[in-house]
């Protein structure tokens, strides 16, 4: 516990420094540092309004980023969630659509199991390239993001799409407000008790199972796993499958809820942000869920930053990739402790 503690305390030191930088950036392009904090403060935790908006971000990616935990703590970087992330809306998107006109008890379950399996799914097939053949799966994963980037555009303006969207933007039919599981704002009592169900159960996964010691194991000392009578392969196989499961979860979620429907491009950092929140928070499932207020604040305070204070948007970009420098700097992989696995001879 001490040594889990310590490493987020280590990680908030880095946000802490990157913040400092952002500061000086600030105040190099003409603005005020301390009143670019003051106003993203006031954007993303200031009001009950801001505190709920911050909270409909945060969501998501802490079910993301806690399915990213695990397949880190296996020692397999799995950089994938953005496109798990996508084809797990896409195939919710599609569950709704075959079962268009079905009660929504049938219909939100199926197309909630439908986002994880298709998450999962396309998690496995870089996991296998990786276990089989040694293939690095940081390369195949960040490949696949971008596939199922196209694959989203294709879905979009071609089985599902609206045929009466303007063309602007490709998007498929609107979900039925039957089958919805929030408004807009994202917060409900649906989302927020699969998340809750979601986080637990990574938690017991990673603190209570014997799968949760070796995946810890094999991380740190891969040898130590196979005296303990643990098989990597099998270890990072289940790895990927549970984050690209719970990333196609949090796909679901957003199409079922805030997003209302697939748009090509939609939330294209989603992923990436939530693998920053697992590293952030030291790779511990309690810590995702508190760095990921701050993320989620910080994304809310982007919206508030160009129409009430009149600064950039951008400055949340700039700070979100300066925490990403120094974390990704220090912490990847040796600052977490973490090995990357080497497929035996």
């Amino acid at each position: 516990m001490s040594g889990s503690l310590f490493a987020v305390a280590r990680a908030l030191a880095f946000v802490l420094l990157a913040l400092v930088l952002c500061g000086a950036i600030f105040e190099l392009a003409g603005y005020s540092s301390l009143s670019m904090f003051q106003n993203i403060a006031e954007g993303a935790f200031a009001s009950p309004e801001a505190l709920l908006n911050s909270l409909g971000w945060a969501l998501p990616l802490f079910v993301i980023a806690a399915g990213v935990v695990v397949s880190f703590r296996c020692g397999y970087f799995n950089v994938g969630a953005q496109g798990q992330f996508y084809i797990g809306a896409i195939g919710s998107a599609f569950a709704v659509e075959w079962l268009n006109g079905a009660p929504a008890f049938i219909v939100i379950p199926a197309a909630i199991l439908a986002g994880m399996a298709a998450g999962l799914l396309w998690a496995a097939w870089p996991g296998l390239l990786r276990i089989r053949s040694g293939t690095d799966e940081v390369i195949t994963t960040l490949m696949a993001n971008f596939i199922a980037g196209l694959v989203l555009i294709y879905v979009t303006s071609g089985p599902l799409k609206d045929p009466s969207g303007t063309g602007q933007v490709t998007a498929s039919r609107p979900i039925a407000a039957l089958y919805r599981i929030s408004d807009s704002g994202g917060v409900s009592p649906a989302i927020i008790g699969l998340v809750v169900v979601s986080g637990v159960l990574i938690w017991v996964l990673v603190n209570r199972t014997a799968f949760g010691v070796l995946s810890s194991l094999a991380g740190r000392n891969p040898v130590m796993v196979g005296w303990q009578g643990g098989r990597l392969a099998r270890l990072g196989l289940a790895g990927f499958l549970v984050s690209g499961a719970f990333a196609g979860l949090a796909g679901a979620i957003e199409l079922l809820g805030p997003q209302g429907r697939l748009v090509s491009g939609f939330l294209p950092a989603e992923g990436f942000t939530a693998i920053l929140i697992a590293l952030v928070a030291g790779l511990s499932v309690t810590g995702v869920a508190v760095v990921s207020l701050f993320f989620g604040g910080l994304a809310a305070a982007s919206l508030y930053l160009p129409v009430i204070a009149g600064l950039p948007a951008a400055a949340i970009d700039i700070i979100n990739a300066a925490i990403a420098l120094f974390i990704t700097a220090r912490a990847w992989p040796r600052g977490l402790g973490l090995r990357r696995v080497r497929r035996a001879p």
